[in-house]
């Protein structure tokens, strides 16, 4: 049955992700089913106009970007920017919007998100993992879990773009050839919570020293979100994170120790077959070219499998790299799994 209308969203939080988000919407068109009604940022509306136009990693936006008063004007469509330091400075009611998109950050608590509710938002999509499990009505990776959506939630997270990179390798080779164990190492292009030169950081020693001269271990709450995901390998799964001197895209590096034995043939089969075919297409991707880490800039795939790098030593120590774009990939999961949230809430009983 075809949508009614499009679906009425906004984004709180205009920074990486949220323009990423807005972008995405955009490049999808009409057929994303969203309409963008409102922004929430405290830039000024200068630079809220600049960095939708012009953005260093993903190039100029494509199509016509200008300002009116307190709208943006993106493509003919009127978006309404506000500026509240709080969820409650805004009456998201008022908006008529059907979801706001947390993409600031800041918010990871069930007490966070019931300020939004509190002020009249409908529901909460959060652009970063929650606090614990009870925070939060759901955590979802689309193409693993969606279908788990009632439409009765009203706070849900779209997890992390690792989680979102992970999980899906984890599940088809623990259903093909079983996991007793996993050791990832993210490999991550730095962030805004990275300084260019040396600077002061409110609690991590190793973020005060630049970005772009080092290759950084920083703290991952990974294998935690991997666990709210895949339950089963509970206890058996770590991983660490080291930020590296590039922009964009980053890497998965994953070892895993198999219940049966294998090869690297057939791994690669499983995750080329799961790439061309089935629920994860369009999710996942596989090569086997030569690649370098920008070639999946822009990429809106979860994961991209680099089968030139799967190894495997003896019969069960299995070691595979996913790519992965943190930006582009993660926006686009935010709006895959905005429209079937959105959908499923739909279909429910009006209050």
């Amino acid at each position: 049955m075809p949508q009614p209308r499009p679906y009425k969203v906004a984004l709180n939080g205009y920074g990486r992700i949220g323009r990423c988000v807005l972008r995405a919407l955009f490049e999808r068109g009409a057929a994303a089913g969203f309409e963008i009604v409102a922004i929430n940022d405290l830039a000024d509306m200068a630079s809220i106009e600049y960095l939708t136009r012009f953005d260093s990693t993903h190039g100029r936006f494509p199509g016509e970007v200008r300002v009116e008063g307190d709208c943006l004007h993106i493509n003919g469509n009127c978006v309404q920017v506000l500026r509240s330091a709080t969820p409650e400075g805004i009456d998201w009611k008022a908006l008529g919007v059907d979801l706001v998109l947390e993409c600031s950050g800041v918010y990871n608590t069930r007490a966070d998100g019931q300020r939004f509710l509190d002020a009249g938002a409908p529901r909460v999509l959060f652009s970063q993992p929650m606090a614990s499990e009870a925070d939060v009505d759901a955590t979802i990776v689309y193409g693993i879990n969606q279908d788990c959506l009632t439409g009765a939630e009203l706070l849900v997270s779209n997890a992390s773009c690792t989680t979102n990179c992970s999980v899906p390798l984890l599940r088809l080779l623990d259903q093909a050839i079983g996991i007793d164990y996993v050791s990832i190492t993210t490999i991550h292009s730095a962030m805004n919570d990275q300084p260019v030169i040396d600077a002061y950081h409110h609690e991590d020693l190793r973020r005060t020293r630049s970005a772009f001269q080092s290759v950084i271990p920083v703290s991952t709450g990974l294998a935690r979100g991997i666990e709210r995901l895949l339950p089963e390998l509970a206890g058996r799964i770590q991983a660490k994170a080291v930020r590296v001197p590039t922009v964009n895209v980053s890497c998965l590096d994953i070892t895993l120790q198999t219940v049966s034995d294998t090869d690297a043939t057939q791994v690669n089969r499983i995750l080329r077959d799961a790439a061309t075919r089935g629920p994860l297409k369009g999710l996942l991707a596989y090569t086997e070219l030569p690649h370098a880490s920008c070639d999946f800039n822009h990429d809106p795939h979860s994961a991209i499998v680099d089968a030139s790098q799967t190894r495997v030593s003896g019969p069960r120590l299995v070691n595979i790299l996913a790519w992965f774009d943190n930006e582009w990939g993660f926006a686009n999961r935010m709006l895959d799994v905005a429209q079937h949230y959105l959908h499923i809430a739909s279909k429910q009983p009006q209050q």
